[in-house]
């Protein structure tokens, strides 16, 4: 069979190469930075995939990122943090499968694109330690969210990160609870009706070009200053965000107008 016809319908080969190539390139950037390769892989994926399945795909994309790079760090991981937070996120996972639904594909990106500018500018959750209630509530409120717009990662980066003792036990406990968030959701739109088997050959060549990434962003962790990056990615992941409520607007406001 050739690889062409192994593509998901209405996606361009050179569109699927990128993707790929983005998701080795965000699976580096998290695992050297700690965190916003999700957020720029969502944005990106919002301008080539189709809006109904960019939530579902970007996170099957994101579990095989996430869960190759808790594989590779799991001598750091702080399991009882993990253990307390995914137990809230079976809950959040249960509730959203009741309330996801196929939504207008403008509403999707309204939320997607405004999200990401909220992450990006607004005022950022405080990084505290929370108490094993606390916990187990942030895991179950940023997995419900995150069936609906996406990228959650700075989110459960702030309830997560201030438990950690040093930069590679951070790395490692973020991945571990976002591999746990990331599995609820694909259960959850398995559960709901979307079919991830059109999807499955490109989805596990963006796992394997992520897996580079990662191994090569570890090497990495140490060495590389982020100030630069960080000026760069609000920039790019800013942009991408504002074409997708342009997007939203162009069918929106003639429906509103009219």
């Amino acid at each position: 069979m050739s690889l062409l016809n192994m593509l998901p319908p209405d996606l361009l080969p050179l569109d699927a190469l990128l993707l790929v190539l983005t998701a080795g390139f965000t699976s580096l950037m998290t695992a050297t930075l700690g965190i916003g390769g999700g957020v720029l892989l969502l944005v990106i994926m919002a301008q080539l995939v189709p809006i109904a399945a960019l939530i579902p795909v970007h996170g099957l994309v994101q579990l095989g990122s996430n869960a190759n790079r808790a594989i590779m760090t799991r001598q750091h991981i702080d399991w009882s943090l993990s253990r307390r937070f995914l137990i809230g996120a079976a809950i959040g996972a249960g509730v959203a499968s009741l309330l996801v639904v196929q939504l207008p594909l403008e509403v999707i990106q309204l939320a997607v694109g405004g999200f990401i500018l909220w992450m990006i500018w607004g005022p950022k959750p405080a990084a505290q330690v929370l108490t094993p209630l606390k916990t187990l509530f942030a895991g179950g409120l940023t997995t419900f969210f995150s069936m609906f717009v996406g990228a959650t990662g700075p989110l459960v980066a702030a309830f997560v990160h201030r438990h950690s003792h040093d930069k590679m036990q951070t790395v490692a406990t973020f991945a571990a609870t976002m591999t746990g968030q990331h599995l609820l959701k694909g259960v959850v739109f398995s559960v709901v009706g979307f079919s991830f088997a059109d999807w499955l050959p490109l989805i596990v060549t963006m796992v394997l070009s992520g897996m580079l990434g990662t191994w090569v962003g570890l090497n990495l962790l140490h060495k590389v200053s982020s100030v630069w990056f960080n000026r760069l990615f609000r920039i790019v992941v800013t942009l991408l965000a504002l074409r997708l409520l342009w997007q939203a607007g162009e069918t929106l406001l003639p429906r509103l107008l009219g």
